[in-house]
């Protein structure tokens, strides 16, 4: 999926385009793989920064880190497709509306998560319940990550607002690296975020991380960052796996492709 990706892009935005094969965890603990993609980024600088998903967080790591990297070119815009980038909030409208909604489920991405970091997901019930999160964190945040900043036309698929829940402090101890602003970017102060480049971003409606791209596209806007957004009503998480692949491709994943094409072309 990947190759035919980068393939499309390349031959329709006449440009290089370099794909990371970052080491995968369990196997290579977390936070090789940013170590990876920068090292790659850093060698192949005068290139575009593109990602989807994972790829897309990290992108927007790198970013942040190559800000004090006076010495190279500047990253033109970040390129971010259906992005993941916080783990403090699991109960965000678009991650109970989409719970069950292939290709990635909500207790998938935690579990992932947990293998991320290299962990036993022995925990993962009350990090579903967002008891890992300390209530100082959670009254911090709160302007940035938040039910309530997320658009009304996008809470009218059943929304319903999560019951307080109690601080564990284990928990909390077992699964911290996710509230680190290298696994969650979007807990980066507004000194950080209005440096960022310009960004386009796409969500998917019938994705769990459709919001964390709201809540980021957000935070970009409000410290300045020009961001253009494209948001697909039909599109799932994982859509453009099947991208270029005769009858079992989507029309909105071809979508996607074309509006992500236009925006490269027009920088």
């Amino acid at each position: 999926a990947f190759e035919r990706i980068c393939r499309y892009i390349a031959k329709k935005c006449n440009s290089v385009v370099v794909s990371v094969g970052y080491r995968l965890a369990p196997e290579h603990p977390y936070p090789g793989q940013y170590f990876d993609c920068l090292s790659a980024t850093l060698y192949f600088m005068r290139n575009l920064e593109d990602g989807d998903s994972c790829g897309a967080n990290f992108a927007t790591v790198i970013c942040r880190i190559l800000l004090n990297k006076r010495d190279l070119p500047k990253v033109r815009a970040q390129v971010l497709l259906y992005p993941g980038l916080q783990g403090l909030d699991f109960h965000l409208p678009s991650y109970q509306q989409n719970a069950s909604v292939p290709m990635l489920f909500r207790k998938l991405v935690i579990y992932f998560c947990f293998r991320y970091l290299n962990k036993e997901p022995t925990v993962l019930e009350d990090v579903l319940q967002n008891c890992h999160v300390p209530e100082s964190m959670k009254r911090k945040y709160k302007k940035w990550v938040s039910a309530d900043i997320i658009p009304d036309e996008f809470k009218i698929r059943g929304y319903v607002p999560q019951k307080p829940t109690s601080y564990k402090p284990e928990v909390h101890e077992v699964v911290k690296e996710l509230l680190r602003t290298t696994f969650s970017p979007l807990l980066a102060e507004d000194s950080i975020i209005c440096q960022l480049p310009e960004s386009y971003s796409v969500t998917c409606e019938f994705d769990v991380l459709r919001d964390d791209g709201l809540l980021y596209k957000k935070r970009l806007e409000d410290n300045g960052v020009p961001v253009t957004w494209y948001h697909s009503e039909g599109g799932f998480h994982g859509v453009l796996a099947f991208f270029d692949y005769g009858i079992f491709s989507f029309l909105s994943g071809k979508k996607i492709m074309d509006s992500t094409v236009n925006y490269i072309n027009s920088l």
